[in-house]
């Protein structure tokens, strides 16, 4: 009997002991559950903090409107001086000073020059508010020190303090001609000797806008494209050329054997097709001429009779399809008959203009076509259902440890 009680002991001692070891473990795992779920749901709302601050270029970025501004290469608001043979292709403005030295040696090779007066006038109050609209644009993406080595696509780029240009930026149009850029400095603009700023893929330079804050510099032999808008004043070294404008608000613009030429934006179209043909079967315009002449000859006198007729058709007509492409096809068949010999020439020549409809680029991180490349708002959501569950579950885990800790003193207190 006593081995069977102390058999009996000795299982009951063993089912204690398992039982506690699961019960620590339990406690194990639910005190480490609790602190991983809350851990976890902090991670995600981060997450989707992270996602939701995701700085997007430019979304629906829209020209910069210069009004009567648009129309001048260089416009200043105290003084314009140049040294050596500098080349201005667009208007000179200066107002409310009156002072331009240095042309010649200068050329203007096409607009007028407006001194203090009204047309400078107007110029310079357009130009205030093409600044100010520049200044303003928003959402944009934080730019700080050198813009050299970039490829950078369509919209708004800021620094709050100021901007540089060393090497070479890249300028991305995504196959849009009418994509924007826009660049904010807070203070100033340097752009070193011999930098440049390249356009590829539809991108324009009168679709690119520089808003400086204070006074912009263009190094030596620098190739610059955009409008430059300054605050105060521009300088530009020497054989710095500019495919844009130069446009200084108060203060003065500095030349010195520069080019300057005012950018004009370039049509949406692709191509175009020239097929040449001996028919057509549709036509928009045809016009025929027929002559017809008759000479006879008889031995003893010479008569002459000449018969001519001239007939013109005009058929116009118009087709409108979805894919903006416009059709023109042009038909001329002259016929001559001389002493009984026929000959019939009908060329045809159809012209085939495909236009792009302008509008965002379908893609491309900062474009056009959204709030950039990422779809942030199914990131954030999600993000923050996983912050959610993992919240709910951290909360349940809590109420089992106090349930646990609760239970395990009752247990206690029952036994003592």
């Amino acid at each position: 009997m006593s081995e069977l009680t102390h058999l009996r002991n000795h299982l009951i001692a063993a089912q204690t002991l398992r039982k506690s070891r699961d019960d620590y473990r339990a406690r194990r795992v639910r005190h480490v559950r609790g602190p991983c779920a809350v851990a976890i749901a902090v991670a995600f709302t981060a997450l989707a903090t992270a996602f939701w601050a995701i700085p997007v270029a430019g979304a629906a970025t829209t020209t910069v409107n210069l009004a009567t501004a648009s129309s001048y290469a260089v416009l200043a608001g105290s003084t314009i001086t140049n040294t050596g043979s500098s080349v201005i292709s667009g208007n000179i403005g200066l107002s409310p000073g009156t002072a331009i030295t240095g042309f010649p040696p200068g050329v203007q090779s096409s607009g007028v020059t407006q001194v203090a007066n009204d047309p400078a006038l107007t110029a310079k109050s357009d130009l205030t508010k093409a600044y100010l609209d520049t200044a303003g644009r928003t959402p944009f993406v934080a730019e700080s020190g050198n813009l050299g080595g970039m490829t950078l696509v369509s919209g708004v780029y800021n620094s709050a303090s100021s901007l540089s240009l060393t090497g070479t930026l890249t300028l991305n149009g995504g196959g849009d001609p009418s994509s924007v850029f826009i660049f904010q400095a807070g203070s100033t603009f340097v752009a070193a000797t011999g930098s440049r700023v390249v356009l590829e893929n539809g991108a324009q330079a009168c679709h690119v806008f520089w808003q400086v804050g204070s006074s912009a510099t263009l190094g030596t032999t620098s190739q610059f494209s955009g409008t430059l808008m300054a605050l105060t004043s521009i300088t530009l070294n020497t054989g710095a050329d500019v495919s844009g404008r130069v446009l200084a608000r108060n203060g003065a613009v500095t030349l010195d054997d520069n080019v300057i030429t005012e950018p004009t934006c370039a049509a949406a179209v692709v191509g175009t097709t020239t097929t040449t043909a001996a028919s057509s079967a549709t036509s928009t315009t045809t016009t025929s001429k027929s002559t017809t002449t008759t000479s006879s000859t008889a031995p003893s006198k010479s008569t002459t009779t000449t018969t001519s007729a001239h007939t013109t058709t005009s058929a116009p007509t118009t087709a409108s399809t979805t894919s903006t492409t416009s059709v023109t096809t042009s038909t001329t068949s002259p016929v001559t008959t001389t002493s009984g010999v026929t000959t019939t020439s009908a060329p045809t020549t159809t012209t085939t203009t495909a236009v792009i409809p302008s509008g965002p680029p379908a893609t491309g991180f900062g474009g056009t076509a959204g709030s950039g490349g990422l779809p942030r708002m199914p990131l954030i959501l999600g993000s923050l259902s996983l912050a959610t569950l993992s919240g709910g579950f951290a909360l349940r885990e809590r109420r089992r440890n106090r349930r646990a800790r609760f239970d395990g003193s009752a247990d206690q207190t029952r036994g003592s």
